[in-house]
């Protein structure tokens, strides 16, 4: 059916908006993959401690998606399979890119997949970043963009908000004593106390002259899950993709929506690698073009600030729920202790201001909003409900690191998602702070690509009806 719909979509180019970006060589695309190297040696980010792994399932992957518009505009969305990456990173790797491929530093978004499976590119939980992987992640990055800048060729866009509302769920769960779930039983669970965003907008690049040159899927849920265990692996987002590539050929990359607050909690990760490849599939199987594709980009830095925080409540929080929560009391005494040391290393930065990046890029009238931590839920979908653009996909952990980001009543709630240290430092209100320059940056960017379109301004950044 899918290459019974291609066929269908190549005989369409024809009736296209003239205006558009349907005519060969308006619209480029490029993509490429390369694999990072791992073994058994290296600290693996994701849990508490300093863990290891035995072994691998699936590729360890940097994958580029270059994009280049009529008027010889470029963007490139970068995925990586790591935890996270934080800014001094980012910053020097988006400068490499500019130079090795062309594309303004602007419009060069790189967001970690989050897999919790990979050697950790951040130091965090009681270990240290392994700066010779880090440092390999990336040189892939360049190579990845620079390889996809040089693979463009003409292409069309097409598009389909698919939607997977089984694989996660709102994970802060509301317990019978008050906390907020985090680990250990959950059988006293009281209620979700924030939404799942089930969306899972599906974006192919459709070769011109033959098949796929690359499909993107976003989707809103922590990667955390091996198939085999204790190995190392993109996890089942990671799998998913690497899947279906080898079904349909071009690169299928994953960008981490907004998870901090939502993960699998019943599922084992064959089964969710299953059920999002089943998804992104319907997707693919009901793609549409879409005729504009003029892209713009934007990028602000904001400032946010490390909270000051009260360490006897602190520490008291912490201890109570690992000691009620976690069965072997030197585990629990050794996991409160984790948090109490990064606690020590935050002290002195109380109050401190840091600079941190939000990013959107749009292709036409579909948006990528990429936010530098991991963004609860709620905070997601604000952005998406206050989006001039027809479909907005919120891209988390891009550009930066600053930790998880809450609302204002998820910060208040508590749990491990906002109890201090190296993995939750922000003040109380910094989610709502990004949506507002979220926001900001979507509206500055439908104005300027509502000023280049020829088409009806519609005012609320909808193309004309029948257009999409």
């Amino acid at each position: 059916m899918f290459r019974i719909l291609m066929i269908m979509l190549l005989a369409s180019l024809s009736t296209l908006n003239p205006h558009g970006s349907s005519r060969a060589g308006e619209f480029k695309a490029g993509a490429a993959a390369v694999a990072l190297v791992a073994d058994d040696s290296m600290v693996i980010g994701g849990g508490i401690g300093p863990g290891k792994a035995a072994g691998q399932e699936g590729q360890l992957r940097c994958s580029a998606l270059v994009l280049e518009d009529e008027r010889g505009a470029r963007v490139a969305l970068v995925a990586c399979d790591v935890l996270m990456l934080e800014r001094d990173v980012l910053d020097r790797v988006a400068r490499r890119v500019e130079q090795a491929a062309a594309i303004p530093f602007d419009h060069i978004l790189i967001n970690a997949t989050h897999t919790h499976h990979a050697p950790t590119t951040v130091t965090i939980h009681g270990y240290k970043r392994e700066e010779a992987f880090t440092r390999q992640v990336e040189d892939k990055i360049v190579e990845a963009a620079q390889a996809a800048a040089h693979a463009l060729k003409p292409a069309m866009f097409l598009y389909r908000l698919g939607e997977e509302s089984s694989v996660g769920r709102n994970s802060r769960l509301l317990l019978a004593d008050g906390t907020i779930y985090w680990t250990g039983p959950h059988d006293d669970a009281v209620r979700p106390t924030g939404p799942f965003d089930p969306e899972l907008p599906v974006a192919a690049f459709k070769r011109l002259g033959g098949g796929l040159e690359a499909v993107f899927f976003n989707h809103s849920t922590h990667t955390i899950g091996t198939t085999r265990p204790g190995v190392r692996s993109p996890s089942f987002y990671g799998l998913a993709a690497q899947s279906l590539e080898r079904k349909h050929g071009g690169v299928f990359l994953f960008f981490e929506g907004a998870s901090g607050s939502t993960h699998t909690l019943d599922l084992t990760a064959a089964e969710a690698q299953y059920r999002i490849e089943h998804a992104v599939e319907r997707a693919l199987a009901g793609l549409s073009p879409r005729r504009s594709t003029t892209l713009n980009a934007a990028r602000e830095e904001i400032a946010v600030r490390v909270r000051r925080f009260d360490e006897a409540k602190e520490d008291a929080a912490v201890t109570a729920y690992c000691k009620a929560r976690i069965k072997e009391p030197a585990a629990a005494n050794k996991v409160a202790g984790v948090f109490r040391d990064m606690r020590k290393i935050l002290a002195p930065k109380q109050g401190t201001e840091r600079k941190t990046w939000v990013q959107a890029i749009t292709i036409g009238d579909f948006a990528i909003v990429g936010v530098p931590g991991e963004f609860f839920t709620v905070l997601g979908e604000e952005i998406k409900r206050r989006s001039p653009f027809r479909d907005t996909a919120v891209f988390e952990l891009a550009g930066d690191y600053i930790g998880y980001i809450p609302d204002k009543d998820g910060f208040d709630r508590g749990g491990y998602q906002v109890w201090t240290g190296l993995h939750s430092f922000v003040e109380r209100g910094t989610g709502e702070l990004i949506v507002d320059h979220a926001v900001e940056l979507l509206d500055r960017l439908a104005k300027e690509s509502a000023a280049q379109s020829k088409s009806p301004n519609l005012g609320d950044g909808r193309t004309p009806p029948g257009s999409g």
